[in-house]
């Protein structure tokens, strides 16, 4: 069974930066697109980030194009989400998630094209 795990949420003040990470278990990470997603409370789950197979292959949601930066590292199972310049906008549970298939394309941060989710870890920007 594959498992994530994702941690680094936190309390941040605005303009604050954390840096979040997934780590995969049962899983041979390097043939599978991870994405990063996001829910405040009241509100849909939201696409903010994948990355492929391919480190070349990177996909941002527009609220936070140039200010985060995903990444991964294969021989540790672990993906990363870089966040800097956070706003209170940004307040959400961050939840990790393994596609179906090897590379990102725009339809790949879309909750129907990832098959294995992390249980969140809260981010709190505020004052």
């Amino acid at each position: 069974q594959v498992q994530l795990v994702e941690s680094g949420g936190g309390l941040v003040q605005p303009g604050g930066s954390l840096r979040l990470s997934c780590v995969a278990s049962g899983i041979t990470l390097d043939y599978y697109c991870i994405a990063w997603f996001r829910q405040a409370p009241g509100k849909e789950r939201q696409g903010v980030s994948c990355i492929g197979s391919d480190d070349d292959n990177l996909l941002y949601s527009d609220s936070v194009k140039g200010r985060f930066t995903i990444s991964r590292d294969n021989a540790k199972s672990t993906a990363y989400l870089q966040m800097n310049s956070l706003q209170p906008e940004d307040t959400a549970v961050y939840f990790c998630a393994v596609g179906y298939s090897n590379y990102c394309s725009a339809s790949a941060l879309r909750e129907s094209d990832f098959g294995s989710w992390g249980q969140g870890t809260q981010v709190t920007v505020a004052s």
